[in-house]
């Protein structure tokens, strides 16, 4: 059953091989207004997903489509559709003293498979940026969205025979565990796996997958308070780091604070009490915080509230006597995702900036930009925290390869 879906996906794969940039723009185009007609089944797809989760459940604020979530991802479709085609790049040439004439092409992956959970949005940006990069796609969503994705594949399915493509180049695998076994052996037929998701999820991608996987990893991300960080460039950055969006991977989940500015930490944190953010505080924090944040929403810190993954309202704080000891927390915590320093302190920052192993180090900046399309590239397929092939947000060239073509005349080797 799941072999004739990778089948017909990589057969289909080929056709993207002859599919113009002007024809890849057009479809994209034309899904993006589609998004917006079909508008009312998509959304009444989605409540039939969020009817059946609770809402107190972190993922389902990813779950959640609605009409401006809609209007978003049709306006990352144009972005996309506005970008350059990276197949066909001439990364590298030259002609050897023998004459042969060198080139080092950008070309597609092939096919790309995809595990996520819980976010229909993965299914139109992974779409868009496949055909855009000229890679087909298998596509395993999660049991918790079937319902939405579905829909939304419906509808891709419906512009791609409009514009006389094949609308294989794009499947869908059925919401059960077994198609996910299933991929994750599809070897010969899928040519990189992309896990996005829980770390549970990615672990168990990366411990029994047959074919290259490129780890998008979780998000534990901290931001480190200075001696010399400003005060309200400190409140406005941790406060949008944690509440914008507290589902995602890039949301804040421990506040390390240098001790010099214990005396400031009610202030920092005050605006997260209209939010109900509860705080999981260090013995020196807690003391501080006593009696000038809500105690319903203030608890004592463990161990188990560092190097956690909240997805929610909730967020640790780590109080540190030196510089060189909130490097040392980040180090032994980090996912490798996204860190961030609030500092005025030029030689500190470039420390950080410096020893900081992750994907996207920030100063004096939220978290909350790690983001595709917020670093201008149209959308993407998932945020690597690995360091082989691709780091940070993955777009249109983190989803191409390339290859070697040689020129001669009659050449031969001795």
């Amino acid at each position: 059953m799941y072999e004739s879906y990778f089948q017909k996906v990589k057969n289909a794969a080929r056709s993207l091989a002859t599919l113009g940039e002007k024809q890849s723009e057009a479809i994209l185009r034309s899904l993006s207004k589609a998004l917006l007609v079909d508008e009312t089944r998509i959304l009444e797809a989605n409540k039939a997903d969020l009817d059946r989760m609770d809402p107190a459940d972190p993922r389902y604020d990813r779950l959640k489509l609605t009409s401006e979530r809609l209007e978003s991802i049709a306006s990352d479709l144009e972005s996309v559709a506005e970008l350059p085609v990276p197949v066909g790049e001439v990364l590298e040439e030259k002609v050897l003293p023998n004459g042969l004439k060198l080139e080092k092409k950008r070309v597609a992956l092939g096919v790309v498979g995809i595990i996520y959970e819980s976010r229909p949005n993965v299914t139109v940006d992974v779409f868009a940026l496949c055909l855009r990069s000229g890679n087909a796609c298998v596509l395993k969503g999660g049991s918790d969205a079937e319902y939405s994705n579905l829909e939304l594949v419906k509808v891709i399915h419906n512009v791609l025979r409009d514009h006389g493509v094949n609308p294989d180049i794009l499947q869908l695998l059925p919401a059960d565990r077994k198609a996910t076994e299933e991929l994750l052996k599809a070897d010969g037929f899928v040519d990189v796996l992309i896990p996005r998701g829980s770390q549970g999820l990615i672990n168990y991608v990366r411990e029994n997958a047959k074919i290259p996987v490129i780890e998008t990893g979780a998000g534990i991300v901290h931001t480190y308070f200075d001696e010399s960080a400003d005060l309200n460039v400190g409140q406005q950055v941790i406060f949008n780091a944690k509440t914008r969006r507290v589902s995602v991977c890039n949301a804040l989940d421990c506040l390390i604070l240098h001790k010099s500015r214990l005396n400031d930490l009610p202030v920092l944190v005050h605006p997260m009490a209209k939010e109900q953010v509860e705080i999981f505080a260090d013995d020196a924090s807690h003391k501080k915080l006593d009696g000038l944040y809500p105690a319903a929403l203030l608890k004592k810190a463990t161990e188990k509230d560092f190097g956690t993954e909240f997805l929610s309202y909730k967020m640790s704080i780590k109080t540190v006597g030196t510089f060189d000891e909130a490097l040392d927390h980040v180090y032994q915590y980090s996912s490798k995702h996204s860190e961030a320093i609030i500092s005025q302190d030029d030689d500190r920052i470039q420390r950080y900036l410096n020893e900081v192993d992750a994907a996207v180090v920030y100063v004096n900046a939220s978290t909350a930009f790690t983001d595709g399309a917020q670093f201008g590239l149209g959308a993407e397929i998932g945020i690597s925290t690995q360091k082989l092939h691709a780091r940070g947000p993955m777009a249109l060239k983190e989803l191409t390869s390339y290859k070697w073509i040689v020129r001669g005349e009659g050449h031969i080797r001795d």
